[in-house]
């Protein structure tokens, strides 16, 4: 989750607030439970908190997990793992499912290569190694050399690699790190010939990238300002500093900062001519501000090219004072166009590709071309055209999946894209621009017969009548028999698109005999931003609609069960299990909500940046939206004596996106109100944050808890 790309789920957040702490969280409970017993939850203590919204009083007990550091929020944290590693480790399946696995996950992968000056960087991993280590090499052909190996950096390997950028004449690589799952990074520099570290080390920074100045000798960043505690303050809004290589970061210059409002945050991006500081202005998913410094004079001001905030602008590229976006101006589905910058305010403002049927999901200026990524039904069409807008051709892909990719600079002759799809590893190809040729770079071998795989799509009627398309994958030769283990997963927001992708935890799944249900559902960019708008603020019932009728459908074509339906989803995702398993409790054998976002009155409260997704959620501080929000918000839905299904919770103590306190309220309010015997398990990962950087051993014990968790619900044999 970056605020750099809008495409992209949401941004991030981190925040302690100071509250009420409960040291008599009660003890942990009896590991050596039977089965024919009742699992004895720690007795969390109830807080007489409420607030009042608009005449309304809220009731939150549990206000006091909001202090993460206080003892009595780590004491909650130590009992809850204490019941759930041993219920967890106890399933007879677990150990065998972790062994395939880890037998599964053990292939070959490379990352997508990028160029510069003639080298190319790019990342891999030999299968079981905990990070990806980043490679650099004169020739494809040749094997590369290790540049960066985030292995070394730890012993537990949670310090993870997580954004590098080159400079334009490849001799330094400015590289960012994560310790324990962090959002918040630390930017080195590294020699590129040598291996060897400057001693510039950079902090205060999340979310934002590095740009290399176009001498080389410095690179352009945004930071947050400090806090009283000497830290980096997310409360309030980053400005673009520039770094010279071998200066200390206090001395570094600042560049812009926006003082006429209090919640966007500018990042700025070297064109590749390097004639201009292109900077983006976020404060929100759904429109933005981009400006630009000319940095050919030493004097310029900033000039506020795009202003209206009336549609998203995504910087392309350029050819001299032309900038190219991809933008939903006048264009729902997303088109192309042109500014150049020699005319007064937008006269100059020419569309260069216009609005297709499908949605334009990704478009990028390389080879002195335009390489646009479409959406057609959730599956990926690449189309190239010319700087005039005209068609060229469309690059042939192996199959119906997503590919991605097609980067470059702007002379590039060639350019690098990846292909997979639910049962085909990422495979790397490289592109002729010139020629529309593709060829093969990598492709994994893994140890799957992926033709004993089916996956099809269907579409079905939401409860108010929109058509939405699923993707189902299975073994071939499924019996319709309605009890077939199914796992419906589901996100629904940000315009972020769920398009197939190749999963060793999801071919597991596959392999247990288990299917998978994707729907694309209202709130994603699948069919542009009309899609994504009817899945927001008081339109977010519609997700939930969406994926209830899913599950619905899956029920009635008699693929699956109620008994043995499980749902699952991340982030955003989390907030959608969690408030469908609370509207119809009885649809689900089994919820898994991961870092989810359940809390929906004050998840705003956490960082000016979770302030940001108002843009799809809608605040609480607003009448009519607070109504929507709290008629789902998972944690205030959650009805004393009613039967849930089996529930496992999982968040991470160091996950500062989606703070960890929204997985502990609801949680905890589950445990306390379940109407019957089914599980409510929480689970902490320690060492981890919101999932970027995760070493591979953690990954697949998360996994394996997970699927054994669903073994033992569903029944699955």
């Amino acid at each position: 989750m970056t605020t750099l790309n809008l495409k992209t789920a949401a941004a991030g957040l981190a925040l302690s607030l100071v509250a009420g702490c409960a040291e008599n969280a009660g003890a942990p409970a009896d590991p050596s439970l039977t089965e024919s017993q009742t699992l004895q939850y720690p007795k969390t203590a109830r807080e007489a908190h409420t607030d009042n919204y608009h005449g309304v009083d809220v009731a939150d007990p549990y206000r006091w997990f909001e202090d993460e550091d206080a003892p009595g929020t780590k004491k909650w944290v130590r009992e809850q793992n204490a019941i759930a590693q041993p219920y967890l480790e106890a399933i007879p399946e677990r150990e065998a499912i972790e062994e395939r696995l880890t037998e599964l996950w053990d292939y070959e992968r490379f990352g997508v290569p990028g160029k510069e000056r003639g080298k190319y960087f790019y990342s891999r991993n030999d299968g079981l190694q905990d990070q990806s280590v980043l490679y650099v090499t004169d020739a494809l052909e040749s094997g590369g050399r290790v540049l960066i190996d985030p292995n070394t950096f730890s012993e537990d390997a949670t310090i993870a690699l997580m954004d590098y950028d080159v400079s334009p004449d490849a001799t330094k690589i400015a590289y960012a790190v994560s310790d324990g799952g962090t959002d918040w990074r630390i930017w080195r520099v590294r020699d590129v010939e040598t291996g060897e570290d400057y001693e510039d080390e950079l902090r205060d920074i999340k979310f934002y990238r590095a740009s290399w100045s176009h001498d080389s000798k410095g690179f352009y960043y945004s930071r947050y300002p400090k806090g009283p505690d000497g830290k980096g303050d997310d409360q309030k809004t980053v400005s673009i500093y520039y770094h010279k290589l071998g200066e200390p970061q206090a001395d570094d210059a600042l560049v812009y900062s926006i003082d006429d409002h209090p919640t966007r945050n500018p990042a700025g991006t070297v064109t590749d001519d390097g004639s201009y500081l292109v900077i983006d202005v976020f404060d929100g998913y759904d429109s933005n501000g981009v400006y630009y410094l000319d940095l050919r004079k030493p004097d310029a001001e900033v000039v506020r090219l795009l202003d209206d905030w009336d549609a998203r602008y995504i910087f392309i590229g350029n050819r001299g004072s032309v900038f190219y976006f991809q933008t939903s101006l006048d264009a729902p589905l997303g088109r192309i166009i042109g500014v150049d910058t020699a005319e007064p305010g937008l006269s100059g403002l020419t569309e260069i590709v216009p609005e297709a049927e499908q949605a334009l999901d990704v478009a990028s200026l390389v080879g002195g071309r335009l390489v646009a990524q479409y959406l057609k039904d959730a599956r990926t069409q690449v189309k190239v055209f010319g700087l005039d807008g005209q068609f060229e051709r469309e690059v042939a892909l192996p199959g119906i999946g997503t590919a991605g990719g097609f980067d470059g600079r702007a002379d590039d002759p060639e350019t690098f894209y990846v292909y997979t799809d639910f049962t085909t590893p990422a495979e790397t190809y490289r592109y002729d621009l010139a020629s529309g040729e593709s060829t093969l770079f990598r492709r994994p071998q893994v140890g799957i017969d992926p033709s004993q795989f089916e996956t099809r799509q269907v579409f079905y009627a939401s409860k108010d009548g929109t058509k939405i398309p699923m993707f189902i994958t299975h073994r071939k030769g499924l019996e319709l028999s309605g009890e077939n283990p199914t796992l419906l997963y589901g996100y629904g927001g940000f315009n972020v698109s769920l398009t197939p992708l190749y999963s060793t935890a999801q071919v597991v799944w596959l392999e247990m005999g288990g299917v998978l249900a994707i729907p694309s559902l209202r709130g994603g960019g699948e069919y542009g931003e009309e899609w994504h708008e009817a899945g927001t603020k008081q339109a977010k019932q519609n997700v939930f609609d969406d994926f209830i009728a899913a599950a619905q459908w899956l029920i009635d074509k008699d693929y699956t069960s109620p008994a043995r339906l499980a749902i699952q989803g991340r982030s955003n995702g989390g907030l959608l299990v969690g408030a469908v398993m609370t509207q119809r409790p009885e649809l689900f054998g089994a919820a898994l909500p991961a870092v989810g976002v359940l809390d929906m009155l004050r998840y705003h409260t956490a960082s000016a940046n979770a302030r940001q997704w108002s843009s799809d959620y809608g605040l609480s501080e607003d009448e009519e939206e607070f109504k929507a929000l709290y008629a789902y918000s998972p944690y205030h839905n959650v009805k004393e004596g009613i039967c849930y299904p089996p529930t496992l919770v999982t968040t991470a103590d160091h996950d500062d996106r989606v703070v960890p306190w929204h997985s502990y309220k609801f949680g905890a309010a589950l445990q306390a109100t379940q109407g019957c015997d089914n599980p409510i398990i929480v689970r902490v990962e320690t060492r981890a944050g919101h999932g970027a950087g995760k070493p591979t051993w953690m990954q697949i014990e998360d996994v394996a808890d997970h699927w054994a968790f669903l073994v033992k619900q569903l029944g699955v044999t």
